[in-house]
């Protein structure tokens, strides 16, 4: 029996471990959109993220991450005629998964002592487990300004232990370097990388 507990605990640190590695990068695109074009970038006035009718520091990282990002492959801030404008949207989920228990590796059987006799004995069966966990989700849209068109979109996802942590600048930057890292366009030219996909 402790064996078979060992064996279940392996199993969900695996799994929680799976889900702790980094976060998930997504990414779409508009096939039609001419991204050598685009030379300029602003932000989306008033953002997503501001939902109380004042910057949160949480934006304000996001917009100094995405800013640093996008000038580094050639691009310009212009709050006057953009054209790229810039949208963030962010969101946690409660998410419970179940866990099956695993098969006895031995077959159906518990092998051991029982009344002084040792031998086969039905196995133990034990109930579903559920791991329960935050999921929080950053989306990074990139809009024609003048065709107010959705062009590029990156999503993270990830498992979110500590939300203080999550939204610290350093995180941050991390989650957004890891959404640009499928971004495969500089200004004003053509691509860098092969194209982006889902």
């Amino acid at each position: 029996m402790k064996c078979l507990r060992r064996y279940f605990s392996i199993l969900l640190c695996g799994l929680l471990t799976a889900c702790a590695s980094g976060p998930e990068i997504r990414t779409d695109f508009d096939p039609k959109a001419d991204f050598g074009s685009y030379r300029s970038f602003a932000f989306v006035q008033p953002l997503a993220t501001i939902q109380a009718g004042y910057t949160s520091l949480l934006t304000e990282r996001l917009k100094n991450a995405v800013r640093s990002q996008m000038e580094a492959r050639g691009y310009t801030l212009n709050d006057q005629s953009p054209d790229l404008l810039i949208n963030f949207h962010t969101q946690t989920r409660q998410r419970a998964d179940y866990v099956a228990p695993p098969p006895m590796p031995w077959g159906s059987y518990y092998y051991g002592y029982r009344g002084g006799y040792y031998g086969g004995w039905s196995g133990y069966t034990m109930a579903p487990q559920v791991i329960e966990y935050t999921l929080g989700i950053l989306n990074i849209d990139l809009i024609d300004a003048k065709r107010s068109q959705l062009v590029w979109e990156g999503i993270s996802t990830s498992v979110v232990y500590d939300l203080q942590q999550a939204t610290s600048n350093a995180e941050v930057s991390n989650i957004v370097n890891a959404i640009f890292a499928k971004y495969p366009y500089v200004a004003g030219s053509g691509l860098i990388h092969p194209a982006p996909g889902r």
